[in-house]
């Protein structure tokens, strides 16, 4: 009776991690392609209880989406409308705060802040906006915009985009959301957002944030049409800038939902394809302590399945979600901190209620025996 291991075909990544080798591209692809899926899982929950142990990691946070009017209108999206267009619309400032002031009676800890390219809107209402959300709630950490939207701004106003952050710094931001990124090839990206930035101006601008003190965290995007290199030159090209700043706090792969977008006729990411991608991930991003489920992309059964390959944060509550929903998502709005926990729990792990920069808010651990 022979006994097959359990890192059948992944010996030579075995030994690399144990030897804390850094892993390179032909790495990646030899992970992302093996049929070993549970010998992957393995390893890459092997690498996560290295760094935070048995902690999975959520947030009391909420999402604002101010406006889906956009010039861009990329290919991928669902959410983007023309102005004047059915179903567009743009809150105003008041509408905003009072919005972000109604979460923080909740408890939020953070504003996830988020809308198209809107071609009308003049830059003081952004900043504005975060003015006032910071004056009303000054408790909460503003987490604002993508880097597309700090791009659009900065030619905008004819300024340097470091100013840009400076100002919006200033006026109470601080986070960077990982939204644009998408996957930085230029084959990708000229198929599926062409109108949007390059990832090499996405990463420049990350740069300039984190030279500022600004911490940001980072998303890729799978389940296009993205092939297993593009993939992986993604994460390689977010580990060196990691290396350079040490400024991203986590990464979130987030699944494409074609529904009501240019790609509609493409099959939606398996969950093997998530996991898989979130595995390598946590393999190849060894400077990244933390790598999201992201619950509303993947659905929280797979998220659930995710924190068992290499996955150590739920990202959060959420509240309100309409991104990802426009393009067919089928998970809940939110869920509520109680079933977080217990998605956690019922692994048997620690649930750690964290703020946006990961300090530890409380600590949950589950009930033994």
């Amino acid at each position: 009776m022979s006994f097959t291991p359990v890192i059948d075909g992944l010996e030579k990544i075995y030994t690399k991690i144990n030897t804390q080798q850094r892993l390179n591209k032909d790495d990646g692809l030899l992970l992302l392609q093996t049929t070993n899926l549970l010998g992957l899982g393995y390893l890459a929950n092997q690498k996560k209880r290295m760094m935070t142990g048995d902690q999975v990691f959520y947030n009391n946070n909420a999402h604002i989406n101010y406006s889906n009017v956009c010039k861009v209108k990329c290919g991928l999206c669902a959410f983007a409308k023309d102005p004047g267009e059915k179903g567009s619309y743009t809150m105003t400032i008041e509408e905003v705060v009072d919005k972000a002031r109604h979460f923080a009676k909740q408890g939020v800890t953070e504003l996830h802040i988020v809308g198209g390219i809107h071609p009308d809107l003049p830059f003081s209402y952004y900043l504005e906006m975060i003015k006032q959300i910071k004056e009303s709630a000054p408790q909460v950490s503003l987490k604002a915009f993508t880097a597309a939207e700090y791009d659009f701004f900065a030619q905008k106003e004819n300024l340097p985009v470091l100013e840009i952050i400076k100002i919006l710094k200033d006026a109470g931001l601080s986070f960077i959301t990982g939204g644009g990124a998408e996957n930085f090839s230029p084959r990708v990206r000229e198929i599926i957002c062409p109108g949007k930035l390059s990832g090499e101006r996405w990463l420049e601008i990350h740069r300039l944030a984190h030279t500022l003190g600004i911490p940001s965290n980072a998303n890729v995007l799978y389940g296009i049409i993205e092939t297993d290199e593009e993939l992986i030159d993604h994460l390689l090209a977010l580990r060196t800038l990691q290396d350079e700043t040490g400024g991203f706090k986590a990464l979130i792969p987030t699944a494409f939902h074609p529904k009501n977008t240019k790609f509609e006729d493409l099959p939606q990411a398996s969950a093997v394809r998530t996991l898989k991608v979130i595995a390598v991930a946590r393999l190849i991003l060894d400077n990244f302590r933390y790598i999201k489920a992201y619950w509303v992309s993947s659905s929280p059964q797979v998220a659930q399945m995710a924190l068992s390959f290499g996955a150590n944060d739920l990202d959060g509550v959420v509240r309100e979600e309409k991104i990802y929903h426009t393009a067919g998502a089928t998970s809940p709005q939110m869920q509520t901190e109680q079933q977080l926990i217990e998605m956690i729990h019922e692994l048997g792990l620690e649930a750690v209620e964290r703020d946006t920069y990961y300090n530890i808010i409380k600590t949950v651990s589950p009930k033994r025996g």
